[in-house]
């Protein structure tokens, strides 16, 4: 049986046609994305690519995900910043959306106009521990519902005050689900049902309130924005399905896009590190994180700005680099076409990487306090990490020599304590396979630890 993987991107629409009995992949195809017109052209002019290798093709299933039109936008509102605001922030960075704001301890018309402006698809309300403070919550509903809020909200906070959010949203006809409380008490992070709950959103609000595509077909093809797809395969890959079908291990992976630079992690915790200091919440094993100021062409000015911030672009080289990002934010699907202009793609996923995977992983360092000299982490450590995965159209695209540079650069001992990945394997997805293993996942297990194969 034929099933196409298609995954709209910002940037680009990627296609795999999969045997699923055998998890082969049978052919690739992939067009600029054509939000433009119809969302739906660009996967159209793949189908012709894959049907040119297998006819068959035209009668596949399809299973999609997206990140096209912006990708999924979430807001977070929370109780005390450091606690459920926090953990708010980091399930939805883990569901596959973008965070554009994050309000705590209650909703002023000033914090409520602040979120009107950041234009939400999603607005995850968090707030108090099970039993405990309700009256943030409530309050944050009560100003939803009086509002009114027209889009979706996911309710993940204090499970004995949701009966009473509920009925405030019911009222208003703000569309909403309830999910167990995110943070259902202190130092405790439990992201999964909010997490099921948003991509239930997503789904069933988000993908056709943003107008794509005229057909009904994208709607019915679409399973998940595409970051949170591609996460399942990252936990599929480093967990397998059994004994007899085992996982690579510690993973991470960086996604370079056109708009952010995503890196996904599932690792090991050492139970030591549960009591990190200054980490009010608990690190989880599967930890997602997105960097909307770092891509190749949407972001690339700020890719450079930080890049330079960061010390790993060459400051003499500032000025070049800044108007290359320039004609490259301005056209988006512009390729390289000299030795020149290839040198610049290679420095600005060079910084995206290296930015992105700092921020991720967090640092080590020697802090002095009332007990002493401290060793402080934060972050998340992925130093003893088995298998780097590099992702995205600048590391596919370009020879080996090109991309061991880029990632081999984010790899051993790095100067500034910096939790980098020591001695990993380092592959590159180059047929794209996270995002159709991930589609594949949930009804085809099998068939996606065989994908997957081709980066074990």
């Amino acid at each position: 049986m034929l099933i196409a993987c298609v995954d709209f991107g910002s940037t680009f629409t990627k296609a795999a046609l999969v045997e699923v009995r055998t998890g082969e992949l049978v052919a690739t195809a992939s067009h600029r994305t054509t939000i433009d017109t119809d969302v739906l052209d660009g996967w159209d002019a793949c189908l012709e690519q894959l049907c040119a290798v297998e006819p068959k093709a035209r009668r596949a299933r399809v299973l999609a995900c997206s990140s096209a039109g912006g990708g999924l936008r979430i807001g977070v509102v929370g109780n005390e910043e450091l606690v459920t605001a926090e953990a708010g922030r980091r399930v939805a960075l883990s569901s596959g959306g973008r965070v554009v704001h994050v309000a705590s301890g209650g909703l002023s018309p000033a914090s409520l106009e602040e979120l009107t402006r950041s234009r939400p698809d999603v607005v995850l309300l968090v707030g108090g521990t099970d039993g405990g403070n309700a009256e943030v919550l409530l309050s944050c509903a009560r100003t939803l519902a009086e509002a009114p809020w027209p889009g979706p909200v996911v309710v993940a906070g204090n499970v004995e005050a949701q009966p009473e959010v509920a009925a405030l949203l019911d009222g208003a006809g703000t569309p909403y689900v309830l999910a167990a409380n995110v943070v259902p008490q202190i130092g405790v992070l439990a992201p999964d049902s909010a997490r099921a709950a948003i991509r239930e959103m997503f789904l069933r609000h988000v993908i056709g309130g943003k107008h794509l595509s005229q057909r009904a077909d994208f709607t019915a093809m679409v399973r998940g924005a595409t970051p949170d797809v591609v996460l399942t395969a990252v936990e599929l890959l480093a967990h397998g399905l059994d004994e007899e079908h085992p996982g690579a291990g510690d993973v991470v992976v960086v996604d370079i896009g056109g708009a952010t630079t995503d890196v996904h992690s599932v690792v090991e915790l050492d139970p030591e590190d549960a009591g990190l200091s200054r980490q009010v919440v608990a690190t989880v094993p599967v930890t997602r994180t997105v960097e909307g100021d770092l891509g190749m062409r949407w972001s690339a000015v700020s890719t450079v700005q930080e890049g330079l911030a960061a010390d790993v672009l060459p400051a003499e080289h500032a000025d070049m680099l800044e108007r290359a990002a320039e004609v490259r934010h301005a056209d988006p699907s512009y390729l390289p076409d000299t030795p020149e202009e290839t040198a610049v793609d290679e420095a600005l996923a060079a910084a995206a990487v290296a930015v992105a995977l700092r921020r991720h992983a967090g640092r080590q360092q020697v802090v002095f306090g009332p007990d002493g000299r401290v060793v402080e982490r934060s972050g998340k450590d992925l130093r003893e990490v088995d298998l780097l995965v590099g992702s995205g159209g600048v590391l596919r695209n370009n020879p080996a020599e090109v991309t061991d540079r880029l990632l081999g650069s984010v790899v051993g001992e790095v100067p500034g304590g910096w939790q980098l990945p020591v001695a990993p394997r380092v592959v590159v997805d180059r047929e794209y396979v996270l995002a159709p293993a991930g589609l594949l996942a949930e009804r085809h297990p099998e068939a996606a630890y065989r994908l997957l194969a081709l980066l074990r």
